[in-house]
Order: C-alpha cells, then structure tokens, then sequence
C-alpha cells in the first residue's frame, strides 16, 4: 500500500507542476512549442561552439592537419603535441576547455594528419617546426595565447615564447624539459648517436617506433595500465610506419641535442619575463623524469606546481584532473587583457 501511495503522490506531483506549467505559458503567451524551439536552438549553439572541427591549412607549403573549438574570441590555448604522438592526444582536453577558451592544436609535418614531405624538400629542425608553427598561428590571426608543452611541444614552444614573449599569457608545462637535469639514463643511446650518427648507433633508437616501444611510452609509470587506450599507439603507428617516417624520427632524434644550447636563453626568457605557469608533471615518466620539472622553481616566481602519479602522457590517466588544474589556474592568474595579475606559489 505504501508503494502505491508514493506513486499516486509522484503522478500528482506531475500533474500539478505540468499545469502550472501551462499556466505560465498560458499567461505569457508564449507557446510550449517555441519555448522547445528556443531551448533546442540554444543548446544547438552551444554544442555547436564547443564541437571539435578538424581542418587542414597550407603553411609555407605544407598541408598541416589541426583541431579547433571554442568561441574564436575568448583567451587561446596553443596545445603543442609530443612525441610519438600528435594532436590526438588532446581529443580529450580540447572540449573539456572549450566552453571558455579558444583551443588550437596542429600537427606537426610528419606526425598525425598532417602532410609529410620528404626530408629532402623539408628541414626535419626544432628550428625549422618552431618556424612552422609560428606561421601557423600568424595565418589564423593568433597573436596572444597560452602554451600547453608537452615533450617535442617543449623546444618548439619555447622558441616561440623568447622570441616573442609579448604574445605568451602563461605556459601550461606537461613534462616538458628546458633543463639539463631532465636529461637522464632515458637519453644515454640518443647521446650515443649524438656523438657517432652511425647505423649502428642507430639502431637501438629504432625500438622507440616499434609497436612495443610506442606502447611503453603510453604505459609506462601509470596506476594503471588497464585505462590507458590501444588507440593510442595503434594510430601513432600509422604515420610512424609511412614510406620515410622513420628517417624523419631519427633525424629529429639527432637534432634535439640542438635544443640544449637553447636552454639558458629559456630559462632567461622565464626570469626577466616571468610568464605565468602551470606545471602538471607525470612524476614516474622515464623519458622526462620529475628531475626535470623541480628546476622551473628556480626561475619563475609565479609557479603553480604539480607533480602527478602517472607516466609520460598524464592526460591518458589524469586528463579531467589535468583539465580542471588548466581551468583554475587561467582564471585566478591569466586574464585576456595584456595585464597580468600575480598568483601565488604552489608547491
């Protein structure tokens, strides 16, 4: 008897809040359906706005693939991928700061959807991407942003931010290295061929491509490897496995060592321009350990810190958490104006 009480009661319920309902459409005259016409409208809009769209541009004859959302006049988020990956790695993250920001994240020559010219039509550099990605973003029309760096997005990034530090509002750093202390056993074979470019040297590199060793990149120090998508390095290896890709890897395996002359010019860029910045570090990465993160608190002042426990792509295991850390730290300490507000230290 009790049940059938409850559902009467529920059933009256309704039924008394479907007439006032009515009543109220009735007195303002408004129709129920354009009040649905309206609200679909709306919620269209907003999805709409917030929607991933996946694009191509031609940048210095190159076609270079991209993923964009957001209104295309709030604060922009530049997201700069890694290696082995591209801006699939931030499927995830883009629409989860969308509603807000304006969220922008290329890939690079080579990686991706984007095309990949042979090397000897194109300068597999750091220097030549980071060249690359600043004509990319002046062809947009982007002249102010944040920096999300994330491994290879580090040395491209960074190039950018010094030489134009006007146009950065924060950095957002997700083990990406700008001190030599980053630079650990990980890095040994690299230094080797650094030194003697052989085959031989080479070879032992080529197992950072492999199937196996694309998935130790993705698993490698998280909680839990069972979270972390195959996709992930199954659609990695699908231009690493390209006619060329893999000269095109080792070449730009060789010219990192041209970033390490570029690290104390970045670490003055951080001390005379102190740009606002979210460290978001997965601390059990081999490749860029947490050694390499401590050292950003020597140079800037306005410094948010978090070391997370997780592996090398910390948005795989920790992205809602990583999202929300973006999200808090651009609105207490990044407005869209040129002026920047101080924030404190977190460590």
């Amino acid at each position: 008897m009790t049940n059938a009480h409850s559902t009467v009661n529920r059933l009256n319920l309704s039924a008394s809040l479907l007439a006032l309902t009515l009543a109220a459409v009735a007195h303002t005259g408004i129709a129920a359906t354009q009040i649905a016409s309206v609200t679909t409208t709306v919620e269209g809009s907003i999805q709409q706005t917030h929607q991933t769209r996946h694009k191509t541009i031609s940048v210095n004859g190159v076609e270079i693939f991209y993923r964009e959302a957001g209104p295309s006049n709030a604060p922009t988020i530049l997201l700069l991928h890694g290696f082995p990956t591209s801006s699939h790695m931030f499927r995830n993250l883009i629409p989860a700061l969308a509603d807000k920001y304006h969220v922008v994240a290329p890939d690079y020559p080579g990686f991706g959807n984007s095309e990949q010219p042979p090397p000897d039509k194109f300068d597999y550099s750091f220097d030549n991407l980071a060249m690359l990605v600043e004509a990319f973003v002046d062809q947009l029309g982007i002249d102010r942003y944040s920096l999300y760096l994330m491994d290879y997005g580090a040395p491209i990034g960074f190039r950018l931010a010094a030489k134009h530090p006007e146009r950065v509002q924060s950095l957002i750093v997700q083990n990406g290295n700008a001190y030599e202390e980053g630079l650990r056993e990980f890095w040994d074979p690299v230094r080797t061929y650094w030194s003697d470019p052989s085959a031989a040297n080479a070879e032992p590199l080529a197992g950072f491509i492999s199937p196996d060793g694309v998935k130790w990149q993705y698993t490698h120090g998280v909680r839990d490897a069972g979270k972390i998508s195959p996709d992930n390095w199954n659609l990695d290896l699908r231009h690493l496995t390209r006619d060329g890709n893999p000269e095109i890897q080792l070449a730009l395996f060789y010219d990192y060592q041209n970033n390490i002359p570029h690290y104390p010019g970045w670490q003055a860029y951080f001390r005379k321009h102190q740009p606002p910045t979210l460290i978001v570090w997965g601390k059990n990465d081999y490749i860029f350990p947490a050694e390499g993160a401590h050292p950003y608190k020597r140079d800037l002042d306005n410094l948010e810190f978090h070391l997370l426990d997780t592996g090398h792509f910390a948005l795989e295991e920790d992205g809602p958490l990583i999202a929300n850390r973006i999200r808090g730290f651009l609105q207490s300490g990044v407005p869209s104006a040129p002026a920047i507000r101080k924030t404190s230290i977190k460590r």
